[in-house]
């Protein structure tokens, strides 16, 4: 597992089978999704949002692409709640 998907999602090939698990927190409990599959690609990407105050006044977030095992393709928005385990 990972601590810091963030900061080490570079080791991650396109190729790799992972398992990413986020989580959302909430007043009282945690919402908790799981995803299996193979990373297509990671990147860095700009939301356009207007109220970011970064870069470009763009606020720039973790991507990771991966295919799951029945063709679908799912991109991820990482965080500090996503964990990835290689598998």
């Amino acid at each position: 597992m990972l601590e810091s998907a963030a900061l080490e999602i570079a080791g991650l090939q396109p190729g790799s089978r992972v398992r990413v698990t986020q989580q959302l927190p909430q007043t009282h409990t945690v919402w908790t999704t799981a995803v299996v599959g193979t990373v297509l690609r990671y990147r860095q990407a700009a939301t356009g949002s207007w109220f970011a105050h970064a870069k470009d006044d763009k606020l720039w977030l973790d991507r990771l692409e991966i295919q799951k095992d029945d063709g679908e393709r799912v991109s991820l928005i990482l965080d500090r709640y996503s964990v990835i385990e290689r598998l």
